[in-house]
């Protein structure tokens, strides 16, 4: 786990400045504090931050092969290196035992077809010095990121936008698009940033680029899911071959010359992880948890107990409070590079620094919601659909994945989305599905009262509707159950990653999510969705591999939480001066964007699911962290946090 950046100009009597390779290897420097190096040839310099995890000696970046006509720096785990470098040696020379030279071997002999071998999480850049060409890669599930940016005759690309930044290759300017889509859903589609100009490398995909000829650089899918279901095979076929990959996934990510741990909340996904992991760990293995004192609502500790002495591992456990929240919250924007989904990242990095002082590299959870099902939304869209059906008739036990007689049994599971459905159910009932799901996801109810018109109209939600069409409707996926969980997967997925990594990186941790292993992933798309998603049950299948794995009563919880913040009890205390200051003060009045009145009267009637006071709050600190510094309208007080403008002292 690194931090890589890279600067290539068009011309090719010019040099790259080694001051700028620093100034965006600096930037990052979070995300490895055990080294750094540069390579700089003419027009083109990489740069890397290393986070020694594997080959603790031998393995410093950037790297070449055998004559210096490839060099790679790369972020990442590759997972099956040891199996790809036994096979390479034979025709190749190791003068490392780094999985980073196995991905530069395996692209001499296969070219941009190396992606195929790789297991792992990744992102890494190769300058091929014969061809004159970079290729970007990143990892089929989007787990570690990069992005890049075209300016004037060069192309830059990083692990994290700010390197951009700080290397003075792009502004920090707004996407008004993609603005748009921020309020919408609380992240961003496709390749868009909230930063103009500024494009993600999608995942699954690469970039490739030849900075001498007059050519734009080119994009190509090399994975995708795969919705072409197997209907020869039997549950119990399914649910064995889930447990063998689920095991070799968590143990091809227990290879490591550092010290392995695993984030454990209580739910179905963390559970799973740690119980397979800790017999496999040669040692004691250690589990880290969070919780806050603010009600039973918002602590799943007893089961995260639970779990870590059925799998005899040591139990760690942090309680965040509403001072730590503002202590950290304008740093952690800063770190997010933009405003991300959910106040959740606020104790993941908690759980991280408590992490960090024990091991450096942790396993998670991530992912199992998106591939198996688990939200609640998925069981509330079906709802409608069995009424639907029991109504008009329409409903056959033999073509839906989800009866209404099958249903009723899991509808106990709700009683706490009582908000959710009263609005979900308040308008457009039997419309469309993808209008309903739409519906379902958009975090933009009542936006048009606290926005201005210029920040928030009609006819930009209809854009953002149509964006979302082609992701929901984009894929092969049939059933509704599908294209649910296929439109997760492909955007809010991402964006947890995204937070996963930061949050994780940016105290010096690597995250590992065995979940998210491609082979799982391609094995569960093509089972029929009644098996993940059986009379409506979520992760059904995941809970049946797992039965004599994870403690019975973790399997029948019916009320995650999903690491909750008591966000809105802060806000009736401890915390409304804090956000009064970002929300209402002088800096967020003279952006335009807000109508004060509505918005002062929402944070004061705040109720119990304020997502929508959320996502302004981590919009406008973004916007006073990461748009005004570059304008001067916030500074950094003397601790290095940034202040507002007017409260700086003159």
């Amino acid at each position: 786990m690194c931090g890589i950046a890279g600067h290539l100009i068009r011309d090719r009597s010019a040099t790259v400045d080694p001051a700028r390779i620093q100034a965006m290897t600096d930037a990052i420097a979070h995300r490895g504090p055990d080294g750094e190096g540069q390579w700089i040839r003419g027009p083109v310099g990489l740069g890397h931050r290393r986070l020694a995890v594997i080959d603790l000696e031998t393995g410093a970046q950037p790297m070449s092969n055998e004559d210096e006509t490839l060099w790679i720096i790369c972020n990442g785990e590759i997972y099956n290196y040891v199996e790809l470098r036994h096979d390479l040696a034979r025709h190749h020379t190791f003068r490392t035992q780094s999985d980073t030279e196995v991905i530069l071997h395996l692209y001499e002999e296969l070219g941009e077809r190396c992606l195929e071998r790789l297991n792992g999480m990744f992102a890494f850049a190769i300058w091929d010095v014969r061809q004159e060409r970079l290729f970007l890669a990143r990892d089929r599930l989007g787990i570690k990121p990069l992005f890049w940016t075209m300016g004037k005759g060069h192309l830059s690309f990083a692990s994290e936008t700010k390197a951009l930044v700080a290397g003075g290759v792009c502004e920090p300017r707004l996407n008004r698009d993609a603005l748009t889509e921020y309020l919408t859903f609380q992240y961003t589609l496709g390749d868009r940033t909230l930063f103009e100009g500024v494009h993600r490398v999608e995942p699954g995909h690469y970039l490739t680029f030849r900075p001498f000829q007059d050519v734009a650089p080119s994009v190509v899918r090399y994975w995708d899911f795969n919705y072409e279901l197997d209907t020869h095979h039997t549950f119990e076929y399914f649910s064995e071959r889930l447990h063998g990959l689920l095991e070799d996934s968590v143990s091809l990510r227990l290879r490591s010359d550092v010290a392995v741990g695993a984030y454990l909340s209580g739910g179905i996904d963390s559970s799973v992880v740690t119980c397979l992991a800790s017999p496999r760990y040669a040692g004691q293995f250690h589990v880290f948890t969070g919780a806050f004192d603010d009600g039973a609502e918002y602590d799943e500790s007893a089961y995260a107990r639970l779990v870590a002495e059925k799998a005899d591992a040591a139990y760690h456990e942090v309680r965040p409070t509403a001072d730590d929240f503002i202590e950290l919250m304008p740093n952690l924007i800063r770190l997010m590079d933009e405003p991300m989904a959910g106040p959740g990242l606020f104790p993941q990095h908690c759980v991280s620094r408590l992490a960090s002082g024990t091991v450096k590299v942790c396993l998670g959870g991530q992912g199992g919601d998106e591939l198996f099902g688990g939200y609640a939304r998925y069981l509330v869209a079906y709802l409608e659909q069995c009424l639907k059906g029991a109504v008009f008739g329409t409903q056959k036990d033999d073509a839906y994945v989800v009866t209404w007689d099958a249903i009723v049994r899991q509808l106990p599971t709700l009683q706490t989305y009582v908000p959710l459905m009263r609005d979900f159910f308040s308008r457009g009932l039997f419309e469309d599905m993808d209008r309903r799901y739409f519906h379902l996801i958009a975090r933009d109810q009542g936006l048009e009262s606290i926005l201005t018109e210029d920040a928030w109209n009609a006819s930009g939600r209809e854009a953002c509707f149509d964006r979302f069409q082609q992701v929901f409707g984009g894929s092969e996926a049939k059933s509704y159950f599908n294209r649910m969980t296929h439109f997760d997967l492909k955007t809010l997925l991402p964006a947890l990653l995204h937070v996963e990594d930061r949050v994780s990186m940016g105290v010096g941790l690597e995250t590992r999510v065995p979940l998210l292993d491609h082979r799982i992933a391609e094995l569960v798309t093509t089972m029929p969705p009644i098996m993940r998603f059986q009379g409506g049950r979520s992760k059904h299948v995941l809970r049946e591999a797992m039965a004599n794995v994870v403690p019975q009563a973790v399997l029948d919880r019916r009320d995650k939480m999903g690491f909750p913040v008591p966000f809105n009890e802060w806000l009736r205390g401890p915390i409304r001066d804090f956000v009064f200051d970002v929300l209402l003060g002088s800096t967020a009045r003279q952006r335009g964007l807000y109508r004060m009145d509505e918005l002062e009267r929402r944070i004061m009637a705040s109720g119990k699911y304020s997502r929508l006071l959320w996502g302004l709050l981590s919009l406008e600190l973004w916007f006073q962290t990461a748009i005004d510094p570059a304008s001067g309208a916030v500074k950094p007080d003397s601790t290095g946090a940034m202040r507002r403008a007017d409260k700086v002292p003159a």
